[in-house]
């Protein structure tokens, strides 16, 4: 039998009866990724001896009567958490020798739920772009396309889903780097309420890792899978404070989703944001959620007076973030920045002016930014009184042709057409990144050239039972996963960064 493409779940209960071993599943996982990933490039450091001293580690245990949530399950892991023994580079040349002692909280939590770990999955430089590709390990092409990408800076997770590499991944999100590969790839992730899933382990080398205020910088750690179930599966494993802080007072105990029928949903459906436009392949796919839904029942609204100020939110979440990622700059672009942002007109009220401001914002306008956050919690909170979720786009378009000229400042993003700044694509991730929400990715069909296309599921905060459900809901009635005939579509033009099987490229500026 084919294992590769079976979920988690499956592969749980056939080790459970006894069909399969771990051993087994391991020997064709890695005999997939010698045999597919030269043109993929998802996994980029293999950790095959190891996987297969805990594969039979893990058979040993059931053998003793031993049963873990993940026990024998194999899994890869994005290359920016720390596993003993193994490089953290984030994709930074100077740091390609940069090996931690100790595993990351959320890697010690797999291996004590019994996952066997294949090894790390490719990522951009510094995490920054929603491509994957570094001058160390080169670019990670789209399973169904490898002229374009599988996204970032999760997208060597995805596409190790999306190829059979492993029933599970774990990945980051800050800019959407969970939910953009998933979206690309066709699989599906879990951005979780932020401050539900420890992160330590997950830092930028040579740093510690030390227990981060995340609600400094809005990030998140979270699963991927290629199902909703399996979603689900891995947040129990990953969900809980970290042991050297909040939970040495308190556990975790998440809420049960607030329905269990698609016809009690109360679902708002967002297909159009003021600052940027949706692409007709993503609006079809939000629509045939939203039809979906209609279908069985559920109350649908595409409008109401509680969802908060869309173009506010877009520019407070770009203030937020870039006054975090600029942190580290040198003084003297700190400077020159400084300088430019104090030319902006004071009616500027673009997504170039709030991005400049961002990166010299003071302590002082951080925090009236912050307490204008709190205002859009509370209002997420009187709209979730009301609805139990809400449907939008993750990015305006399916996956694009791979884009490795200059800084992210310089690139554009083509929307039917039209060019756009390649940043003002990040406004729909931050409708749920701002304020903190869960979201789920899903597959909600293809595009006319046969890519994938998903849309974000988001709920309330710290009801992360509830998108997830719906997912697996929806997962039913309009189908999931699909493994991708690897290749170039027919009438696909390849990018940038396909020349050869690696597709090495130049590295990104940071933002």
């Amino acid at each position: 039998m084919e294992w590769n493409f079976q979920s988690a779940e499956e592969l749980a209960a056939a080790l459970r009866a006894g069909a399969v071993t771990s051993v087994e599943l391991t020997d064709e996982a890695i005999a997939r990724i010698e045999r597919e990933d030269k043109v993929i490039n998802a996994i980029c450091v293999p950790d095959f001896d190891r996987a297969r001293a805990a594969a039979r580690d893990a058979d040993a245990a059931r053998a003793r009567g031993e049963d873990r949530p993940l026990l024998g399950i194999p899994v890869t892991v994005k290359e920016s958490y720390d596993i003993a023994g193994l490089p953290t580079t984030w994709g930074m040349p100077a740091q390609r020798n940069y090996v931690p002692a100790e595993d990351a909280v959320q890697v010690s939590r797999l291996k004590a739920a019994g996952a066997v770990l294949l090894g790390k999955t490719n990522v951009p430089l510094m995490l920054r772009d929603i491509q994957s590709f570094n001058e160390i390990y080169g670019t990670t092409n789209n399973p169904w396309d490898h002229g374009r990408t599988s996204g970032g800076s999760s997208g060597g997770s995805a596409a190790a889903l999306a190829s059979g590499f492993g029933a599970l991944s774990i990945g980051s999100d800050l800019a959407g780097s969970l939910r953009t590969p998933a979206h690309f790839c066709g699989v599906y992730a879990h951005k979780p309420t932020l401050g539900l899933v420890a992160a330590r382990g997950m830092v930028a080398p040579p740093a510690p890792a030390l227990p981060i205020d995340l609600d400094l910088d809005l990030a998140v750690v979270g699963p991927m899978a290629r199902t909703a179930r399996d979603l689900a599966l891995l947040l129990d494993v990953m969900a809980g404070p970290d042991p050297l802080t909040h939970g040495v007072a308190y556990d975790v105990a998440l809420p049960p989703a607030r329905h269990e029928r698609l016809a009690d949903f109360r679902v708002l459906i967002i297909e159009d944001h003021p600052l940027i436009p949706t692409g007709s392949a993503v609006r079809a796919g939000v629509n045939r959620v939203a039809e979906a839904l209609v279908d069985e029942g559920a109350r649908v609204e595409r409008r109401s007076p509680l969802l908060p100020d869309p173009a506010e939110a877009a520019t407070l979440y770009m203030l937020l973030m870039l006054s975090n990622a600029a942190a580290g700059i040198s003084v003297d672009v700190y400077e020159q920045l400084q300088t430019h942002a104090a030319a902006l007109s004071a009616d500027d009220r673009s997504l170039d002016a709030a991005r400049l401001r961002g990166m010299v914002l003071s302590h002082r306008d951080w925090v009236e930014a912050n307490n204008r956050r709190a205002l859009h919690r509370h209002g997420w909170r009187q709209l979730f009184a009301e609805f139990d979720a809400v449907v939008c786009p993750i990015t305006p378009t399916p996956a694009f042709p791979h884009d490795h000229n200059g800084g992210l400042e310089n690139r554009h993003i083509d929307i039917d057409g039209v060019e756009y700044p390649y940043f003002d694509q990040f406004v729909w991730a931050g409708v749920a990144t701002m304020p903190g929400l869960p979201a789920t990715a899903i597959p909600a069909g293809r595009s006319r050239e046969g890519l994938p296309v998903g849309v974000q599921l988001i709920g309330p905060m710290f009801e992360d039972r509830t998108p997830l459900r719906l997912a697996e809901l929806l997962e039913q009635k309009i189908g999931g996963f699909q493994a991708p005939k690897q290749g170039v579509l027919p009438g696909v033009r390849r990018g940038r960064g396909a020349e050869d099987e690696r597709g090495l490229g130049r590295g990104p500026r940071p933002w």
